[in-house]
């Protein structure tokens, strides 16, 4: 009888398909301390993980550990060289998160553009004139650039269009023909000097998508949305172009460090809008993820895990 072991906490519906499944055993720790779940993962066959990291030491002490599966689709905390070794597959739950994360985007951009942080703290402090600086701009008639297009880029095109923005798209692992609903941008340095506002949806890689070259590069005044890795944004150098106005405003999802320290600088300027890594953490989101995240178990122990769905096997099949 497979024990699985969910750490974190799972929307209700995910734990419901657990106990609806006949043959499993279920270990819930809804602690969301990294360490909370360490104690019962030596028990474990099935992993459903939240946000904590998974690394080797950590699997040295789950002999019986036969297959994890990630809440979402980003993998950076678990050492999955760790989980090849042992040939454990390690799941993600594919598409079911990028419309939220998209409507966030196009969210931010819209707040960021609308110095919409900037009029509320206006209008609660009696600044009611605020209004007449004019310093909102639209995004209609506007140029766009999104960073990565894989599916979450895509839809954030798909949205922006609907604005009447025109979007490029920069994606270097892209094939030529494979733009649609953009126009292709392979000169990441031209199309920052073409575009109002960047959106970013590349993975994490070793520097910043967006640092001080790409920073001096952007039409003054434009636009930075980071819905995908922290780190992604150089964020000394965004502080100090929002400060200087070189870059006009920004939406922020996630942050070098999470949870933030209470002295960075970027939560203290008011055109940089910023939210708690959050961009794909609404209900309807969080039951998908959850629910596809313990199917994905429940499915190798079946012998039918989506193999499109194995990052680690997809990734060891492409080198080869």
């Amino acid at each position: 009888m497979p024990r699985i072991l969910v750490a974190g906490k799972l929307h209700e519906s995910g734990l419901a398909l657990i106990e609806s499944a006949d043959g499993f055993v279920c270990d819930y720790v809804p602690d969301p301390d990294p360490e909370a779940y360490l104690a019962r993962l030596p028990e474990a066959e099935g992993l459903v993980l939240r946000t904590q990291p998974l690394a080797a030491e950590h699997m040295a002490a789950a002999p019986a550990l036969r297959i994890v599966s990630r809440h979402g689709v980003g993998y950076d905390a678990v050492d999955v060289a760790a989980l090849d070794a042992r040939a454990i597959p390690l799941a993600i739950v594919g598409d079911v998160n990028s419309g939220a994360v998209a409507e966030h985007a196009m969210m931010l951009m819209l707040a960021a553009s609308r110095r919409l942080a900037k009029s509320t703290a206006a209008v609660k402090g009696g600044d009611w004139a605020y209004r007449d600086r004019l310093e909102s701009r639209e995004i209609h008639g506007k140029t766009l650039l999104v960073i990565g297009y894989g599916r979450i880029g895509r839809r954030v095109a798909e949205l922006a269009r609907a604005f009447g923005m025109h979007v490029l798209a920069h994606d270097p692992y892209l094939a030529p023909d494979g733009f649609g609903g953009a126009e292709r941008a392979p000169d990441l340095h031209a199309a920052l000097a073409a575009c109002d506002a960047v959106s970013i949806h590349a993975p994490r890689s070793e520097r910043p998508v967006i640092g001080p070259a790409e920073i001096a590069a952007l039409r003054p005044g434009s636009v930075i949305v980071n819905t995908a890795r922290g780190g992604a944004v150089d964020e000394d150098a965004l502080a100090d172009a929002l400060r200087s106005g070189a870059v006009g405003a920004a939406g922020l999802d996630v942050l070098a460090d999470e949870p933030p320290e209470p002295g960075n600088p970027l939560l203290r300027l008011e055109n940089c809008v910023v939210t708690p890594h959050s961009a794909g953490l609404t209900r309807e989101c969080a039951e998908r993820m959850a629910v596809s995240a313990v199917r994905n178990v429940l499915d190798f122990f079946d012998g039918a895990l989506d193999p499109s769905l194995v990052v680690n096997l997809r990734e060891r099949a492409a080198a080869q």
